[in-house]
């Protein structure tokens, strides 16, 4: 059923009530081919079109001017295992912290850094998400996706779909050409802990954990998260806003002279990776609220709604947030939240 000039509040963790001229679900891909379809015809150049997961990485800043579908595509299931790993399938649709959960609840390891993300599992793959030591692409196997233009299912590989730092060759080469209909793991039998992150080391020490555990280390991170991140469900908000930038060593070592607390990680290519939210805190904005935009007060990286702000009131702030951090460190970040 298509709706039309529908509010798209309830649909974007952001909590902004923008509408969408024409809006539907869709659970399979028959499903999606019939409303494209019946509403833009033959011709998608024509039309606007967005694919719709959990609404957790995305800023409405307008109206949307054309149709909206959102994936409602469920199912979870093992489709092989051997003697190390198990392959689960979920369809897109699924909320990701409940898959892990399952996995967990199946002594499945692999996901366990990965809990409490917001979002849903079609999502996960598109930007590698990542938390806490571990990325997507660790657990990923495969996935299927639908070819809006073509009308036809691809299958992709790990190779294929191109991971990077929250990034995947959806949001590149191939963004806005696909609707991803479900995801392949591949899953630990016997799990491969990663708590090298200081973070985890230190809550799974306040938590008094003798015996390390997938449930120990889903746990740790989940009370970090909570204690570090503002409920969507109370604090309209897409978790981190921008990406933590990569830049050379030689800029690093300029820095370091001029700022002597900042935060950076070296990477294995060389360069170094700096802690947006660290930039952010030192520019002034963690805290700071321009009606009901706002910046989190416990972890700058974070903007939020606090009620009825405009996408485009959170957008502006976020411009003023990129401007001050590139004029104080000659550090370009970029959002790792999609505006539309």
């Amino acid at each position: 059923m298509v709706l039309q000039n529908t509010s798209l509040k309830k649909y974007n963790t952001f909590g902004i009530d923008a509408e969408a001229k024409y809006f539907s679900g869709f659970a399979n891909a028959q499903d999606l081919q019939a409303t494209i379809e019946d509403i833009c015809g033959a011709d998608l150049s024509k039309n606007k079109l967005l694919i719709l997961g959990g609404g957790s990485n995305i800023l409405f800043t307008q109206n949307f001017e054309g149709l909206v579908l959102k994936n409602e595509i469920r199912g979870i299931e093992t489709i092989h295992e051997d003697e190390e790993y198990v392959y689960v399938k979920a369809g897109a649709g699924e909320n990701w912290h409940q898959f892990v959960l399952q996995c967990l609840h199946n002594n499945f390891a692999g996901a366990e850094n990965l809990s409490l993300i917001p979002g849903n599992v079609g999502a996960s793959p598109m930007q590698n998400i990542g938390a806490y030591g571990v990325e997507l692409k660790e657990i990923f196997y495969s996935l299927e996706a639908y070819h809006l233009r073509e009308k036809e299912v691809h299958t992709f590989s790990l190779n294929d779909c191109e991971f990077g730092y929250r990034q995947s060759i959806f949001k590149t080469k191939y963004k806005d050409q696909f609707a991803i209909l479900n995801v392949t793991f591949r899953l630990n039998k016997y799990p491969v802990y990663n708590v090298s992150y200081g973070a985890i080391r230190e809550e799974l020490q306040r938590m008094k954990i003798e015996k390390l555990s997938i449930h120990a280390v889903s746990q740790a991170v989940i009370n970090i998260r909570s204690s570090k991140l503002p409920d969507p469900l109370e604090t309209g908000n897409a978790g981190s806003f921008f990406k933590n930038p990569e830049i050379s060593s030689e800029h690093q070592v300029s820095l370091l002279e001029k700022f002597p607390g900042i935060i950076y990680f070296p990477l294995e290519n060389g360069n170094v990776k700096l802690a947006a939210g660290w930039l952010i805190e030192q520019c002034g904005f963690k805290g700071m609220r321009r009606g009901d935009a706002g910046v989190h007060n416990n972890q700058a990286l974070v903007l939020v709604n606090y009620g009825n702000a405009t996408g485009m009131e959170i957008y502006k702030l976020s411009e003023d947030i990129l401007k001050s951090v590139r004029k104080k460190f000659n550090v370009l970040l970029e959002r790792e939240v999609n505006t539309v």
